[in-house]
């Protein structure tokens, strides 16, 4: 019976050890995030701009660009909010995020779209598009910090 007891404590007491050695995304942060993106093309597409994440307290500027390559066609403004997550320091947002998809907007229209880049760090951002645009592309979006 103190064998068994003995082992037991032994495993536990490993086990603590072991997880507060390893890395975790239970350690990870998070913050939110806005965006204004411009996008512009014509087969070969192209966007720009700028952002800000809160995070910790604190703001960091951020820029953004990227290559649309497809049937691009039009030029669009879209404004995203959201989430950052799975962040450990504020450089952890800075990478390159990449997409694949269709969409088409007309005026006004709403936009949703989640990316992960190299680090780990997940973007889920929602809001609106406006502008005239359609797209059946593969795109690349890279995110700087300023």
């Amino acid at each position: 019976m103190k064998f068994a007891s003995l082992l037991r404590s032994a495993l536990v007491a490993l086990t603590a050890l072991t997880a507060s050695l390893l890395p975790g995304a239970a350690f990870a942060d998070g913050g939110t995030i806005t965006l204004t993106i411009y996008k512009a093309g014509w087969i070969i597409g192209g966007s720009g701009g700028s952002g800000v994440m809160y995070f910790r307290g604190r703001a960091y500027p951020l820029s953004t660009g990227g290559l649309d390559y497809g049937l691009v066609f039009g030029g669009s403004r879209t404004v995203l909010h959201g989430r950052v997550s799975n962040i450990f320091r504020p450089s952890d947002v800075a990478g390159v995020y990449g997409a694949a998809g269709a969409g088409l907007a007309v005026g006004r229209g709403v936009r949703g779209i989640v990316l992960t880049n190299q680090k780990g760090a997940v973007l889920e951002l929602a809001g609106e598009q406006i502008g005239l645009l359609a797209n059946v592309d593969l795109s690349g979006l890279a995110i700087g910090l300023r």
